[in-house]
């Protein structure tokens, strides 16, 4: 029956991937890990400089989900408001009775875009935080449910500007997957010349309903994990934390904050969709490295020391997987490193 499943599976995930492809080009491992998110109802950055096709691939992926979509562009003057939506004064035309009704904004879609981040304030910020979270917003005392499913795709460019809000790391922990966008190699960019410079251009057509992909999202969850892949997991998580046990020593000069609980939770949840895309009913500790930077890199806060010798997250989070040892990863989920002797 699970494979059954798994195959139908595979089989939207190649039709939706299909027609990204049609305008997208090249970044394989960037819409595998944005399909990745949507399959397991995670919300999803993408970072990358100007110019990468970071809105255009989310706006083409809502287009290949029969979902509502909006897009909502951040800005320094965003008010919290401007999104949520609001309470407007209704005057009833036949009796003067006077009313207020809540003015949904744009935050009431399925899938909603939010294009560069980091360019609002903290207090709009912490309005899409509610939203992400509780998937719900609340407006004059009244809370009112966001629609199933709930998705916020967002995009910021890494360059230092102006008129720019780092998102805190409370909104930052919300987002399963942060994914780095990068340039095209040079062959791609010769394609992407010759499809952006003609005439007429490709559309992306719907391929899954809202019912077939909260049934897909069921289906990842059925997918058991062995006591042994939940303690890797962990350990990987634990392992980032500065403040906890005792740390390794390379994450103990190079980190200032480690992953919270909510990465092994991504963790997991990611490897079962990547095992089940592999066509396997079962997660591997391969699925659980696959995944290990999109989830972890956002979630580990390097030192001034780290960033003055240019060591990233990515490189942390390489170190760990080579230095922690799936075997010994037991029990507490305490890290057991590989014996260097032995190699």
């Amino acid at each position: 029956m699970l494979e059954a499943k798994l195959e139908r599976l595979r089989t939207v995930h190649s039709s939706m991937k299909g027609e990204l492809q049609r305008v997208i080009v090249g970044q394989e491992d960037v819409l595998d890990e944005l399909l990745l998110a949507i399959l397991t109802r995670g919300h999803c950055l993408l970072v990358g400089v100007p110019g990468l096709a970071k809105t255009l691939m989310i706006s083409s992926l809502a287009k290949t989900m029969d979902l509502s979509f909006n897009r909502i562009q951040f800005t320094p003057d965003l008010m919290p408001s401007d999104i949520t939506g609001t309470e407007l004064l209704h005057i009833d035309p036949e009796t003067s009775a006077r009313s207020f009704r809540f003015e949904a904004g744009p935050l009431f879609a399925s899938v909603v875009l939010a294009d560069e981040i980091n360019r609002t304030p903290p207090k709009t910020q912490a309005a899409l935080l509610e939203a992400m979270q509780e998937r719900h917003v609340t407006s004059g005392g009244t809370t009112h449910a966001l629609p199933e499913p709930f998705f916020v795709l967002a995009t910021q460019n890494p360059i230092e500007q102006e008129g720019t809000y780092p998102l805190p790391e409370a909104q930052l922990d919300r987002f399963m997957f942060m994914v780095q966008v990068g340039y095209p190699d040079a062959a791609e960019e010769r394609e992407i010349l010759k499809r952006t410079t003609g005439g007429g251009g490709a559309e992306v057509s719907s391929v899954v309903s809202a019912e077939e992909l909260e049934e897909l999202q069921n289906t990842i969850r059925e997918i058991p994990v062995a006591d042994a892949v939940f303690d890797y997991a962990l350990g990987l998580a634990r392992a980032t934390r500065v403040r906890a046990g005792e740390p390794l020593p390379f994450i103990r000069e190079n980190v200032s904050w480690g992953a919270g609980p909510r990465a092994s939770q991504f963790l997991i949840l990611g490897a079962k969709a990547h095992a089940g895309l592999a066509g396997r009913t079962h997660v591997a500790i391969e699925d659980i490295r696959a995944v290990a930077k999109p989830v972890l890199r956002h979630r580990i806060v390097t030192n001034f020391t780290a960033q003055a010798e240019g060591i990233t997250s990515d490189h942390l989070i390489d170190r760990l997987i080579e230095e922690i040892d799936p075997a010994q990863a037991v029990g507490a989920g305490l890290p057991g490193v590989r014996d260097q002797s032995a190699s």
